[in-house]
């Protein structure tokens, strides 16, 4: 029986809003929002309802069901019917031309990106939503495909500006003809709005995900961590990591979090001894085709013996011998690159390319120190000592003990297990090789090495049924050993073997009930980390749990013109993930050549920092700026997203545009102005390529009116202010602004940035005071520093006082010089400047959190 507090007990009643029939209408081949058309030459087939007459009922609770119920009339479904039922269905919704659109769309299996233009047939293939730009009603419209009954959707380009919606399911065996709601449209004022709204309905509507308020965040999101993977690839081991940690401890910068990445796992190949892991291994390519033959760590972290790190001559490591694995690997996969790419031609002698490829594999064999043969699955059983004695379990609790502030480990593995899956007849699971088939939308989509590495091998696809079991199997064991989340990788490898069960999205609702059971049951219910996962069927299916996701990381080859592909994917990627999950700006590297221009971006993002340095490769000067010594970060409150001037324009290469990024810190307001024009989206290759012409200094205008301040209660109150302080981070320039002042100017160069913070002006002592705290100059997210701000105004006296967390220069404006500052209740030196600059030194006290207690007497 449903307990009588139970939202889903309680029927949505909704009476017919009078006004509904005015926001949407589908007459006569034209589809119009509030009378202006939006599509023309809809087809006959193609029909539109009102989201109440689909609606049903949902488990979501109640005061989200009253805010979706609020607004239902300005959303509705569009559906599509065709005589002739197939596994996939290419329909028309209409035609758009002239119209400005923003978009996202599929550029890889697994990743999405922004694209803009303004007809239907400037749409790229898989697109997840297009957002329209309406004027003439003030108003944006939103378009998602989504899923219905066994078929997911996307848009793709048609002809002559027609918009075309592609329903598949994935399986051959699963057929229809007819969809009521495959699409839905909602239409705001507000741009932010529209997000919300929508996707609040689509919740409502779907009952297969949680929004992101309805879900706990990792605890890591407000923190520091270090990700193993840049520094060692496959060759992650325990000595390597131990020294990884220490230098940032000794660098004054305490990791809180450590993902140990792709190479702790228990893998081999089809062609290899099924009970031994596979040997030497380093890059991507070649483990791609393998299997999890075991679902604990493999032998390298089996070996680990506890205490030998705690001793007075704990392992050494040799900091240079990752990058000699990684460069001999990468001439090892040059090298049969060139072997392919020889019988791609029929050359028939193919001796000296196997000779080559057999004498680089030597050298790779030496460099990793002619390490003694793996040894088989049954070898630790044979061990006198207790088991909690060695492996992984040993490693966690030494890691732990050496340093108190490590609160989280997590491990990657895929979805499927490895990313070919698990090993047939390795586990006590039903594991089969199963062939992968692509789907048709994908060949718009990018080419990856992973695409053709799984293609090439197949998935060991752990039969759905048993998916909880899988994913229980191994992170009880994993949770048991010390380990306290997952990164969970390669989500969308699913959608190419559903062809034997039931199609995609049954399929994946398989997978992902069993993964969000076990998180629940393991990881505290937030342990998780998403990856390779921007593609609607997650995001629609697999985030009941789930809420944390990383975007995709920018090419470090493209050491110059690539970085900035990766903020554009971020920020606009946030609009639509971060309604259901938190966003995840992705690692970086502190040591690489664009590593302040990508950390300038983590700094305002809302979401943790985390760097993949090599050991011993660190710029603990610019990480400073932004984590604090014990390993928490001056994080903004919410997700940044892009201003309303660039929702339309092209940051990449139009040659004019400033990627703008507004958000919140608890006092003031937030806008970071990045350069990342010269690289982007090339319908006609099908890849991201560099626009050189694009790579060159640009001008900006930044006001006070690009933060949104509405959107967020807290906020909105700061926005009516008269006056605001606007400190530019990296000029070191205090401005004083207000709603009606002219935009700030500046030039920005290439790959650099520009971090505005924006603080309300407070006026005390009869007005004849303004003062406004701006918080830490040397931090990158100055006003992130700030905890708590109080005011104390009367005829006897005015004084502010001022919680901060951090060490170094703390900034304030003020009009008028303090009679005297405080540190901690006791006097202290200030200095004022005629120009409103108001500096005070601030140390760093271990004892007290790093929070020092200031305060200004007038």
């Amino acid at each position: 029986m449903v307990p009588p507090n139970d939202p889903s007990s309680l029927p949505l009643r909704i009476c017919k809003p009078e006004s509904l029939d005015k926001y949407f209408e589908l007459l006569d081949g034209k589809f119009s929002v509030k009378g202006f058309p939006l599509l023309s030459e809809v087809p006959s087939n193609v029909v539109f309802a009102p989201f109440l007459s689909i609606y049903k009922s949902s488990d979501a609770p109640l005061a989200l069901l009253q805010r979706v119920q609020a607004l239902s009339h300005k959303g509705g479904f569009l559906g599509f019917h065709k005589e002739a039922p197939s596994d996939r269905l290419m329909n028309s919704i209409g035609k758009f031309t002239g119209r400005e659109f923003l978009s996202i769309f599929r550029f890889k299996t697994w990743w999405s990106t922004m694209w803009m233009g303004s007809s239907g047939s400037d749409l790229q293939m898989e697109t997840q939503w297009v957002l329209l730009n309406v004027p003439e009603i003030r108003s944006y419209v939103i378009i998602i495909p989504v899923i219905d009954g066994r078929f997911r959707s996307a848009f793709h380009p048609g002809t002559d500006g027609h918009v075309m919606i592609c329903a598949e399911s994935g399986s051959t065996k699963v057929t229809a003809s007819s969809f009521d709601a495959i699409a839905y449209v909602h239409v705001s004022e507000n741009p932010y709005n529209i997000m919300k709204e929508a996707f609040s309905a689509l919740r409502v509507h779907l009952n297969t995900f949680k929004l992101l308020e309805e879900k706990t965040v990792p605890s890591l999101v407000d923190k520091f961590g270090w990700c193993t993977w840049d520094a060692f690839y496959l060759a992650v081991e325990p000595a390597g990591i131990w020294h990884g940690v220490n230098d940032f401890v000794e660098g004054g910068v305490s990791p809180r979090f450590l993902i140990i990445d792709d190479g702790w796992q228990s893998i081999n190949t089809d062609d290899e001894n099924p009970n031994e892991d596979a040997k030497n291994l380093v890059l991507g390519g070649t483990q791609m085709t393998a299997r999890l033959h075991r679902l604990d760590e493999c032998d390298k972290f089996r070996k680990y013996k506890g205490g030998s790190m705690l001793g007075p001559n704990p392992t050494s490591f040799d900091p240079k011998k990752p990058k000699m694995l990684i460069l001999k690997a990468i001439e090892i996969e040059h090298a049969e690159n060139d072997r392919d790419k020889a019988i791609q031609s029929r050359v028939t002698d193919l001796s000296p390319f196997e000779t080559k490829i057999q004498k680089l594999k030597q050298e790779l064999d030496v460099i990793f120190g002619g390490e003694e043969k793996s040894v088989s699955s049954g070898s630790s059983g044979s061990r006198s000592c207790k088991a909690e004695s060695y492996g992984m379990k040993a490693f966690t609790r030494d890691l732990r003990t050496k340093f108190k502030g490590l609160d989280d480990i997590y491990v990657w593995h895929a979805l499927c297990g490895a990313w070919g899956g698990v090993r047939p007849d390795s586990t006590n699971l039903n594991s089969k090789i199963i062939s992968c088939k692509l789907s048709p939308g994908l060949d718009g989509t990018m080419a990856d090495l992973a695409v053709v590495k799984i293609v090439e091998g197949g998935i060991g696809l752990v039969h759905p049924d048993q998916a909880g079991d899988f994913y229980d199997s191994m992170h009880s064991y994993l949770a048991d050993v010390g380990i306290t989340g997952v990164k969970v990788d390669v989500i969308h490898s699913l959608e190419y073997v559903s062809e034997d069960y039931g199609g995609r999205v049954e399929l994946a609702k398989g997978y992902y009930k069993g993964l969000s059971d076990s998180l629940s049951k393991n990881f505290k219910g937030s342990g998780l980390i998403s990856s390779m996962q921007q593609c609607n069927d997650f995001f629609f299916l697999g985030t009941k749990q789930i809420s944390m996701g990383r975007d995709p990381n920018g090419d470090p080859m493209g050491v110059y013109w690539l970085q900035g592909v990766h903020m554009i994917h971020c920020a606009y990627n946030s609009m639509w993930i971060g309604q259901i999950i938190k966003p995840d700006w992705d690692m970086f590297q502190s040591d690489h050549l664009c590593a302040k221009f990508h950390a300038g971006s983590r700094a305002i993002c809302g979401g943790p920092v985390y760097v993949s340095d090599s050991v011993g490769g660190h710029d603990f000067e610019l990480l400073k700026k932004l984590v604090y010594p014990d390993g928490t970060i001056p994080k903004c409150q919410d997700f940044a997203l892009p201003t309303r001037d660039c929702l339309f324009s092209n940051p990449l290469f139009d040659k004019k545009t400033i990627l703008k990024i507004w958000n919140f810190n608890k006092y003031g307001g937030v806008i970071g102005a990045f350069n990342c024009q010269g690289a982007g989206w090339d319908p006609k290759e099908q890849r991201i390529k560099g626009y050189s012409e694009c790579y060159k200094p640009l001008s900006v205008s930044v006001h006070v009116t690009d933060i949104e301040w509405d959107q967020k209660k807290e906020a909105a109150q700061m926005g009516e202010a008269d006056e605001f302080i606007v400190y530019l981070n990296q000029a070191e320039e205090l401005l004083l602004v207000s709603p009606e002042s002219d935009a700030v100017q500046i030039t920005i160069q290439p790959s650099t940035f520009e971090i505005f913070s924006f603080v309300p002006i407070k006026k005390l002592g009869g007005t004849s005071i303004s003062f406004a705290p701006v918080g830490l100059a040397n931090m990158f997210n100055s006003g992130g520093t700030i905890q708590e701000v109080e005011y104390f105004d009367s005829e006897a006296e005015t004084c502010v006082k001022i919680e901060v967390k951090g060490g170094g220069s703390f900034l304030s404006y003020s009009n008028a010089s303090p009679k005297k500052g405080f540190l901690n209740g006791a006097e202290a030196a200030f200095e004022w400047l005629d120009n409103g600059k108001l500096a005070l030194n601030l140390p760093w006290t271990e004892t007290a959190g790093g929070v020092s207690n200031v305060a200004f007497l007038f």
